[in-house]
Protein backbone atom coordinates (compact mmCIF):
# COMPACT_ATOMS: atom_id res chain seq x y z
CA UNK A 1 0.00 0.00 0.00
CA UNK A 2 1.56 3.26 -1.00
CA UNK A 3 2.25 6.09 1.63
CA UNK A 4 0.07 9.54 2.11
CA UNK A 5 -3.26 10.07 1.20
CA UNK A 6 -5.10 6.72 0.91
CA UNK A 7 -6.54 5.70 -2.83
CA UNK A 8 -9.08 3.76 -3.73
CA UNK A 9 -6.77 1.11 -5.35
CA UNK A 10 -5.62 0.98 -1.54
CA UNK A 11 -9.21 0.35 -0.28
CA UNK A 12 -9.40 -2.42 -2.78
CA UNK A 13 -6.35 -3.94 -2.33
CA UNK A 14 -7.44 -3.95 1.88
CA UNK A 15 -10.77 -5.98 0.26
CA UNK A 16 -9.67 -8.07 -1.71
CA UNK A 17 -12.03 -6.50 -4.76
CA UNK A 18 -11.41 -4.73 -7.81
CA UNK A 19 -10.93 -0.50 -8.28
CA UNK A 20 -14.29 -0.43 -9.95
CA UNK A 21 -16.36 -2.44 -7.01
CA UNK A 22 -14.96 0.00 -4.71
CA UNK A 23 -16.14 2.88 -6.64
CA UNK A 24 -19.86 0.80 -6.71
CA UNK A 25 -19.37 0.15 -3.14
CA UNK A 26 -18.60 4.03 -1.90
CA UNK A 27 -21.98 4.71 -3.87
CA UNK A 28 -23.98 2.10 -2.38
CA UNK A 29 -24.52 0.42 -5.49
CA UNK A 30 -27.51 -2.21 -5.59
CA UNK A 31 -24.92 -4.61 -7.73
CA UNK A 32 -22.68 -5.12 -5.19
CA UNK A 33 -23.13 -7.39 -2.56
CA UNK A 34 -24.38 -5.55 1.30
CA UNK A 35 -21.07 -7.65 2.96
CA UNK A 36 -18.61 -6.13 0.68
CA UNK A 37 -20.18 -2.62 0.61
CA UNK A 38 -19.79 -2.69 4.57
CA UNK A 39 -16.34 -4.22 4.16
CA UNK A 40 -15.44 -1.49 1.97
CA UNK A 41 -16.91 1.32 3.97
CA UNK A 42 -15.25 0.18 6.80
CA UNK A 43 -11.61 0.20 5.41
CA UNK A 44 -12.64 3.71 3.86
CA UNK A 45 -13.17 5.02 7.38
CA UNK A 46 -9.99 3.32 8.76
CA UNK A 47 -8.01 4.83 6.47
CA UNK A 48 -9.77 7.89 6.20
CA UNK A 49 -10.81 8.17 2.84
CA UNK A 50 -12.54 10.73 1.29
CA UNK A 51 -13.93 11.04 -2.34
CA UNK A 52 -12.78 13.76 -4.07
CA UNK A 53 -16.05 13.64 -7.03
CA UNK A 54 -14.10 16.11 -9.47
CA UNK A 55 -10.45 14.64 -9.67
CA UNK A 56 -12.84 11.44 -10.03
CA UNK A 57 -14.92 12.74 -12.77
CA UNK A 58 -12.23 14.12 -15.10
CA UNK A 59 -10.01 10.71 -14.62
CA UNK A 60 -13.09 8.78 -16.10
CA UNK A 61 -14.80 11.93 -18.06
CA UNK A 62 -17.35 11.28 -15.59
CA UNK A 63 -19.65 13.92 -14.08
CA UNK A 64 -21.38 11.63 -11.68
CA UNK A 65 -25.01 13.07 -12.45
CA UNK A 66 -27.64 12.57 -14.17
CA UNK A 67 -30.02 14.47 -16.18
CA UNK A 68 -33.92 13.91 -16.17
CA UNK A 69 -35.97 15.13 -19.17
CA UNK A 70 -39.40 16.17 -18.43
CA UNK A 71 -41.02 16.65 -21.91
CA UNK A 72 -44.07 18.79 -21.57
CA UNK A 73 -47.73 17.37 -21.58
CA UNK A 74 -51.32 19.23 -22.13
CA UNK A 75 -52.18 19.34 -18.68
CA UNK A 76 -55.26 21.80 -17.06
CA UNK A 77 -52.93 23.63 -15.42
CA UNK A 78 -49.26 25.51 -16.03
CA UNK A 79 -47.29 22.53 -14.77
CA UNK A 80 -47.36 20.70 -18.23
CA UNK A 81 -46.06 17.97 -16.22
CA UNK A 82 -48.54 14.59 -15.79
CA UNK A 83 -49.08 14.08 -12.25
CA UNK A 84 -47.98 10.39 -12.59
CA UNK A 85 -44.67 11.94 -12.96
CA UNK A 86 -44.61 14.13 -9.70
CA UNK A 87 -44.52 11.30 -7.67
CA UNK A 88 -41.76 9.47 -10.05
CA UNK A 89 -39.83 12.56 -9.58
CA UNK A 90 -39.69 12.27 -5.97
CA UNK A 91 -38.53 8.78 -5.97
CA UNK A 92 -35.47 9.43 -8.85
CA UNK A 93 -34.22 12.13 -6.73
CA UNK A 94 -34.27 9.70 -3.77
CA UNK A 95 -32.60 7.02 -5.81
CA UNK A 96 -29.66 9.34 -7.11
CA UNK A 97 -28.76 10.25 -3.74
CA UNK A 98 -28.61 7.10 -2.14
CA UNK A 99 -26.74 6.36 -5.47
CA UNK A 100 -24.25 9.44 -4.92
CA UNK A 101 -25.58 11.14 -7.68
CA UNK A 102 -26.53 14.94 -8.23
CA UNK A 103 -29.58 15.14 -10.51
CA UNK A 104 -30.20 18.06 -13.15
CA UNK A 105 -33.76 18.66 -14.19
CA UNK A 106 -34.81 20.40 -17.29
CA UNK A 107 -38.21 20.80 -19.35
CA UNK A 108 -37.48 19.22 -23.01
CA UNK A 109 -39.43 19.63 -26.36
CA UNK A 110 -39.16 17.06 -29.00
CA UNK A 111 -37.43 19.43 -31.46
CA UNK A 112 -34.72 20.06 -28.75
CA UNK A 113 -31.54 18.92 -29.14
CA UNK A 114 -31.16 16.69 -26.40
CA UNK A 115 -27.48 16.01 -25.74
CA UNK A 116 -26.07 18.89 -26.40
CA UNK A 117 -26.59 20.86 -23.18
CA UNK A 118 -25.79 17.33 -21.25
CA UNK A 119 -23.50 14.21 -22.67
CA UNK A 120 -21.58 16.39 -25.38
CA UNK A 121 -20.89 18.53 -22.40
CA UNK A 122 -20.02 15.73 -19.94
CA UNK A 123 -22.79 17.91 -17.39
CA UNK A 124 -24.50 13.93 -17.02
CA UNK A 125 -23.35 10.28 -17.65
CA UNK A 126 -26.73 9.60 -18.53
CA UNK A 127 -30.55 10.68 -19.99
CA UNK A 128 -33.54 9.59 -18.24
CA UNK A 129 -36.10 10.46 -20.27
CA UNK A 130 -39.98 10.77 -18.90
CA UNK A 131 -43.03 11.35 -21.37
CA UNK A 132 -42.86 11.67 -24.88
CA UNK A 133 -46.15 12.60 -26.67
CA UNK A 134 -46.67 10.83 -29.73
CA UNK A 135 -44.15 7.67 -30.19
CA UNK A 136 -43.75 7.57 -33.93
CA UNK A 137 -42.31 10.96 -33.46
CA UNK A 138 -40.01 10.40 -30.63
CA UNK A 139 -38.42 6.82 -32.26
CA UNK A 140 -35.98 9.00 -34.38
CA UNK A 141 -34.73 10.77 -31.45
CA UNK A 142 -34.67 7.91 -29.61
CA UNK A 143 -32.65 6.85 -33.01
CA UNK A 144 -30.17 9.48 -32.37
CA UNK A 145 -29.13 8.98 -29.11
CA UNK A 146 -27.98 5.54 -29.30
CA UNK A 147 -26.25 6.43 -32.95
CA UNK A 148 -23.97 8.92 -30.41
CA UNK A 149 -23.79 6.50 -28.05
CA UNK A 150 -25.93 8.22 -25.04
CA UNK A 151 -26.24 6.13 -22.37
CA UNK A 152 -30.31 6.79 -21.39
CA UNK A 153 -32.90 4.72 -20.54
CA UNK A 154 -36.73 5.52 -20.66
CA UNK A 155 -40.22 5.26 -19.45
CA UNK A 156 -42.72 3.47 -21.52
CA UNK A 157 -43.00 0.17 -23.14
CA UNK A 158 -40.50 -1.96 -24.47
CA UNK A 159 -38.94 -1.10 -28.07
CA UNK A 160 -35.94 -1.68 -30.40
CA UNK A 161 -34.27 1.60 -29.24
CA UNK A 162 -32.93 1.64 -25.64
CA UNK A 163 -33.92 0.30 -22.72
CA UNK A 164 -36.89 1.31 -21.17
CA UNK A 165 -38.89 0.75 -17.82
CA UNK A 166 -42.60 0.13 -17.64
CA UNK A 167 -45.53 -1.57 -16.09
CA UNK A 168 -47.52 -4.27 -17.20
CA UNK A 169 -49.69 -2.46 -19.56
CA UNK A 170 -51.34 -5.59 -20.73
CA UNK A 171 -52.04 -7.15 -17.56
CA UNK A 172 -53.11 -3.82 -15.68
CA UNK A 173 -55.98 -3.49 -18.71
CA UNK A 174 -57.14 -6.79 -18.65
CA UNK A 175 -57.52 -6.86 -14.66
CA UNK A 176 -59.29 -3.51 -14.85
CA UNK A 177 -61.76 -4.95 -17.29
CA UNK A 178 -62.64 -8.33 -15.91
CA UNK A 179 -63.21 -6.12 -12.74
CA UNK A 180 -65.72 -4.71 -14.53
CA UNK A 181 -67.48 -7.76 -16.00
CA UNK A 182 -67.26 -9.58 -11.98
CA UNK A 183 -69.29 -6.87 -10.96
CA UNK A 184 -71.93 -7.87 -13.75
CA UNK A 185 -71.23 -4.93 -16.31
CA UNK A 186 -71.35 -6.18 -20.00
CA UNK A 187 -70.81 -2.94 -21.96
CA UNK A 188 -67.60 -1.93 -21.65
CA UNK A 189 -66.63 1.41 -23.47
CA UNK A 190 -63.04 1.98 -23.76
CA UNK A 191 -61.61 5.68 -23.66
CA UNK A 192 -58.24 6.24 -25.08
CA UNK A 193 -56.48 6.69 -28.34
CA UNK A 194 -55.25 3.17 -29.48
CA UNK A 195 -52.88 3.21 -31.79
CA UNK A 196 -48.80 2.69 -32.61
CA UNK A 197 -48.67 6.54 -31.71
CA UNK A 198 -49.72 5.64 -28.06
CA UNK A 199 -48.77 2.73 -27.14
CA UNK A 200 -49.10 2.61 -23.72
CA UNK A 201 -52.97 3.12 -24.40
CA UNK A 202 -52.63 0.48 -27.14
CA UNK A 203 -51.02 -2.08 -24.51
CA UNK A 204 -54.12 -1.24 -21.94
CA UNK A 205 -56.67 -1.82 -24.75
CA UNK A 206 -55.51 -5.06 -26.00
CA UNK A 207 -55.45 -5.91 -22.20
CA UNK A 208 -59.34 -5.05 -22.35
CA UNK A 209 -59.97 -6.90 -25.08
CA UNK A 210 -58.40 -10.21 -23.62
CA UNK A 211 -60.95 -9.83 -21.15
CA UNK A 212 -63.92 -9.67 -23.03
CA UNK A 213 -63.13 -12.04 -25.10
CA UNK A 214 -61.53 -14.28 -21.96
CA UNK A 215 -65.68 -14.14 -20.84
CA UNK A 216 -67.59 -14.88 -24.45
CA UNK A 217 -68.18 -10.78 -24.84
CA UNK A 218 -67.54 -9.70 -28.05
CA UNK A 219 -65.10 -6.80 -28.67
CA UNK A 220 -67.47 -4.05 -30.54
CA UNK A 221 -65.16 -1.40 -32.12
CA UNK A 222 -68.12 1.23 -31.25
CA UNK A 223 -67.58 1.38 -27.82
CA UNK A 224 -64.25 2.43 -28.38
CA UNK A 225 -63.00 6.20 -28.28
CA UNK A 226 -60.13 8.15 -29.00
CA UNK A 227 -58.49 10.13 -26.31
CA UNK A 228 -55.22 11.91 -25.21
CA UNK A 229 -54.50 11.81 -21.40
CA UNK A 230 -56.29 15.21 -20.08
CA UNK A 231 -59.86 15.68 -18.61
CA UNK A 232 -60.67 17.89 -21.11
CA UNK A 233 -59.78 15.25 -23.76
CA UNK A 234 -61.94 12.35 -21.57
CA UNK A 235 -64.93 14.23 -21.32
CA UNK A 236 -65.49 15.10 -25.06
CA UNK A 237 -64.62 11.41 -25.58
CA UNK A 238 -67.47 10.55 -22.75
CA UNK A 239 -69.90 13.15 -24.55
CA UNK A 240 -69.06 11.71 -27.97
CA UNK A 241 -69.93 7.66 -26.89
CA UNK A 242 -73.62 9.68 -25.56
CA UNK A 243 -74.20 11.58 -28.61
CA UNK A 244 -73.11 8.33 -30.97
CA UNK A 245 -76.05 6.53 -29.01
CA UNK A 246 -73.59 4.01 -28.04
CA UNK A 247 -74.63 1.54 -24.94
CA UNK A 248 -72.74 0.81 -22.04
CA UNK A 249 -72.80 0.38 -18.79
CA UNK A 250 -69.27 0.75 -17.89
CA UNK A 251 -65.90 2.63 -19.21
CA UNK A 252 -62.26 1.59 -18.62
CA UNK A 253 -60.71 5.01 -19.32
CA UNK A 254 -56.64 4.71 -20.02
CA UNK A 255 -55.71 6.99 -17.79
CA UNK A 256 -56.85 9.03 -14.23
CA UNK A 257 -57.17 12.09 -15.74
CA UNK A 258 -59.53 11.02 -18.97
CA UNK A 259 -61.59 8.91 -16.13
CA UNK A 260 -62.12 11.92 -14.08
CA UNK A 261 -62.81 14.14 -17.25
CA UNK A 262 -65.18 10.88 -18.15
CA UNK A 263 -67.38 10.91 -14.65
CA UNK A 264 -67.72 15.57 -15.13
CA UNK A 265 -69.12 14.52 -18.58
CA UNK A 266 -71.52 11.88 -17.28
CA UNK A 267 -72.58 13.82 -14.01
CA UNK A 268 -73.33 17.03 -16.35
CA UNK A 269 -75.84 14.58 -18.57
CA UNK A 270 -77.29 13.44 -14.81
CA UNK A 271 -75.87 9.90 -15.34
CA UNK A 272 -74.56 8.24 -11.99
CA UNK A 273 -71.26 7.37 -11.07
CA UNK A 274 -70.87 3.79 -10.61
CA UNK A 275 -75.27 3.08 -10.29
CA UNK A 276 -75.76 3.67 -14.14
CA UNK A 277 -72.14 3.77 -15.17
CA UNK A 278 -69.08 2.33 -13.57
CA UNK A 279 -65.93 4.23 -14.44
CA UNK A 280 -62.38 2.73 -14.15
CA UNK A 281 -59.04 4.76 -14.39
CA UNK A 282 -55.09 3.82 -14.63
CA UNK A 283 -52.48 4.91 -12.49
CA UNK A 284 -53.43 5.91 -8.96
CA UNK A 285 -52.58 9.68 -9.33
CA UNK A 286 -53.33 11.00 -5.90
CA UNK A 287 -55.91 12.85 -6.94
CA UNK A 288 -58.00 9.66 -7.80
CA UNK A 289 -58.81 8.95 -4.40
CA UNK A 290 -60.57 12.11 -3.68
CA UNK A 291 -62.80 12.23 -7.12
CA UNK A 292 -66.74 12.12 -6.42
CA UNK A 293 -67.07 9.13 -6.40
CA UNK A 294 -63.28 7.97 -5.67
CA UNK A 295 -61.75 6.15 -8.54
CA UNK A 296 -61.13 2.76 -8.79
CA UNK A 297 -57.90 1.97 -11.01
CA UNK A 298 -54.68 0.47 -11.53
CA UNK A 299 -51.79 1.54 -9.62
CA UNK A 300 -48.20 1.88 -11.21
CA UNK A 301 -45.75 2.33 -8.56
CA UNK A 302 -43.40 5.40 -8.85
CA UNK A 303 -41.43 4.66 -6.25
CA UNK A 304 -40.70 0.99 -7.93
CA UNK A 305 -40.63 2.80 -11.18
CA UNK A 306 -38.11 5.98 -10.39
CA UNK A 307 -35.86 3.20 -8.73
CA UNK A 308 -35.33 1.08 -11.66
CA UNK A 309 -34.76 3.63 -14.22
CA UNK A 310 -32.05 5.00 -11.73
CA UNK A 311 -30.62 1.52 -11.15
CA UNK A 312 -30.99 1.07 -15.13
CA UNK A 313 -28.98 3.78 -15.98
CA UNK A 314 -26.01 3.51 -13.95
CA UNK A 315 -25.70 0.01 -14.90
CA UNK A 316 -24.96 1.34 -18.30
CA UNK A 317 -22.85 3.94 -17.17
CA UNK A 318 -20.69 1.49 -15.45
CA UNK A 319 -20.68 -1.12 -18.24
CA UNK A 320 -23.10 -3.51 -17.37
CA UNK A 321 -25.39 -5.24 -19.65
CA UNK A 322 -28.86 -3.99 -18.54
CA UNK A 323 -32.51 -5.58 -19.59
CA UNK A 324 -35.68 -3.71 -20.01
CA UNK A 325 -37.73 -3.54 -16.75
CA UNK A 326 -41.05 -4.43 -16.19
CA UNK A 327 -43.44 -2.93 -12.93
CA UNK A 328 -46.49 -4.85 -11.94
CA UNK A 329 -49.41 -3.17 -11.91
CA UNK A 330 -52.16 -3.35 -8.61
CA UNK A 331 -56.03 -2.85 -9.16
CA UNK A 332 -57.45 0.02 -6.38
CA UNK A 333 -60.66 -0.72 -6.01
CA UNK A 334 -62.63 2.58 -4.88
CA UNK A 335 -66.71 3.60 -5.68
CA UNK A 336 -66.56 4.67 -8.68
CA UNK A 337 -66.99 1.00 -10.20
CA UNK A 338 -69.62 -0.36 -7.14
CA UNK A 339 -69.76 -3.94 -6.39
CA UNK A 340 -72.53 -5.10 -8.36
CA UNK A 341 -73.84 -1.44 -9.41
CA UNK A 342 -76.82 -1.07 -11.63
CA UNK A 343 -76.90 -2.80 -14.87
CA UNK A 344 -78.91 0.45 -16.65
CA UNK A 345 -77.10 1.37 -19.83
CA UNK A 346 -76.85 4.58 -21.20
CA UNK A 347 -78.03 5.48 -24.26
CA UNK A 348 -77.95 9.03 -25.89
CA UNK A 349 -81.94 9.04 -25.00
CA UNK A 350 -81.21 8.84 -21.66
CA UNK A 351 -78.57 11.98 -21.65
Amino acid sequence: MTKGKATSFDIAHLAGVSQSTVSRALRNSPLVKAETIARVHKIARDLNYKVDKNASGLRLQRSDTLALLLFEDPTSDDSLINPFFHAMLGAITRACARQGYDLLVSFQQLSDDWTADYDDNHKADGLILLGYGDDLDYQPKLKQLEQQGTRFVRWGPQSALGVSVGCDNRRGGFEATNHLIEQGQQRIAFVGTASDHYPEFLQRYQGYAQALVANGIGLDPSLQQDAITTEQAGAAAALALLDHGAKFDAIFAASDLIAIGVIQALNERGLRVPADIAVVGYDDIQVARFCSPPLTTVRQDPTLAGEALVQSLIQQISGDAVADTTIPTKLVIRSSCGVNASSAVATAEQA
